[in-house]
């Protein structure tokens, strides 16, 4: 009955239209109700306490950092110095596009800003070389989901605050896995254009490679100090946001001198924005949070689940099932919020490593941004090129289904997460 009432009243107070937040004070109050223990002061209490945790720092300061490094052109650098590396090659801004999703990945952890920045630059440059647009709009789709994989990851760090689990081990368990995104999305872009003689654009020169390296190494600095300074212990993921923070505002500002004042005013409004609206939606999920463990909801779907309970393969694939269909509906932060408190436990319950469940789901949860009907990420660059969401709906799937493949791959191979984990923090 618990379980009804928990589907029923999230599921149409989003059906009415009602924002995620309020849905998910719904649903709580919806559950209190069913059990008895109606009470505003719990409402207030768990949205306050929910909040009052050290490492939640760490998302308005990483949004920050993605928006000052923006606004100080250490993402257009990022971009020139892969251009002048790879671009020359068959297909080769298709390349320049993995590659720095994968460099930008690592250093905001934020799919949506990381695509906004990408396509801004490349899709402009795709379409006048002679590539399909639709196709090269797919492509940096899938390329920017990279980043809630790789460290430092704003999903990881949601999770690991929510779900208890060390957000230093999320972060260096996420690292292979993304670099097998990024593998697969280039098979698939070199079979797709295999025959492709459009698009080559012409070899940098010795000097022109130099001087993209030498303007881009500033930028290329700020994940190594992050991964090395959590790596041997110099600062927690927490701290990790605000050096990323004081990095970028130093680099834009007194190296490249792309930041003023004014920039920095918008760069703080913007994250401040975007920040007030996810820890809102997280306040709220704290409240059906806690009804989930007071109504003992795990144990509930564990019964329904008992045939699997010995068989994590299988119960693995049914949650990446489950994370695919309901990734279509809704959104990244949501999902987290909403799904982690039910499906974590039942996976420590049937002896599945939680830091590797939490990648394979932050992996599921980040190909829901590319799945229709809702696809923030696919919206977001079709906003950018000014591209029919359909058609490039359409486009993406080759890409989508070559991450699918590495989600199957982790499931099958648990030690794909585990081995690089445990040697880069031990």
């Amino acid at each position: 009955m618990t379980i009804a009432v928990f589907l029923v009243s999230l599921l149409g107070a989003m059906a009415l239209g009602m924002p995620v937040a309020f849905a998910l004070v719904i649903c709580g109050l919806a559950m209190m109700a069913q059990v008895g223990t109606a009470d505003a002061q719990i409402v207030a209490g768990n949205m306050i306490n929910g909040l009052d945790n050290f490492i939640f720092i760490a998302i308005p300061f990483f949004m920050l950092a993605g928006e000052l490094m923006n606004a100080g052109g250490l993402s257009q650098r990022i971009v020139k110095l892969v251009l002048a590396l790879v671009g020359h090659k068959r297909g080769g801004l298709g390349y320049v596009a993995i590659v720095a999703s994968i460099i930008l990945a690592s250093l905001s952890g934020s799919a949506i800003a990381d695509t906004a920045a990408i396509s801004a630059i490349l899709l402009p440059m795709m379409r006048n070389a002679g590539y399909d647009a639709n196709r090269s709009a797919g492509l940096i789709a899938a390329s920017g989901v990279i980043a809630p994989v790789l460290p430092p990851s704003i999903g990881f760090v949601m999770l690991g605050a929510i779900g208890g689990i060390s957000i230093t081990k999320l972060f260096m368990a996420g690292i292979v896995p993304g670099a097998m995104m990024a593998l697969s999305l280039m098979i698939v872009w070199w079979w797709t254009n295999r025959h492709n003689t459009t698009g080559s654009m012409k070899r940098a020169s010795a000097r022109e490679v130099v001087h993209a390296v030498v303007s881009g190494i500033w930028a290329l600095m700020l994940p190594a100090i992050i991964i090395g300074g959590m790596k041997f212990g110099i600062f927690t993921p927490t701290e990790a946001a605000v050096v990323a923070v004081a990095y970028s505002l130093f680099v834009g500002a007194f190296v490249y001198r792309e930041l003023d004042l004014k920039k920095i005013y918008h760069s703080f409004v913007v994250a401040a924005k975007t920040t007030s609206v996810v820890m809102f939606v997280v306040a709220a999920a704290f409240i059906s949070s806690w009804m989930i463990t007071t109504a003992d909801l795990p144990q509930q779907v564990a019964d329904l689940l008992g045939p699997f309970m010995d068989r994590p393969t299988v119960l693995m694939l049914i949650c990446v099932a489950l994370l695919i269909v309901v990734g279509m509906a809704l959104d990244f932060t949501p999902m987290i919020l909403i799904l982690i408190p039910v499906m974590l436990p039942l996976a420590k319950q049937a002896g599945i490593d939680p830091v590797y469940f939490g990648v394979v789901f932050i992996m599921c949860n980040a190909i829901g941004l590319i799945t229709w009907p809702v696809g923030t990420v696919l919206n977001v660059v079709c906003g950018a090129g000014r591209l029919s969401f359909d058609q490039v709906s359409k486009a993406v799937l080759p890409f989508l289904l070559a991450e699918l493949c590495v989600a199957l791959l982790l499931v099958f191979f648990p030690q794909l997460v585990l081995a690089p984990m445990n040697f880069l923090t031990r």
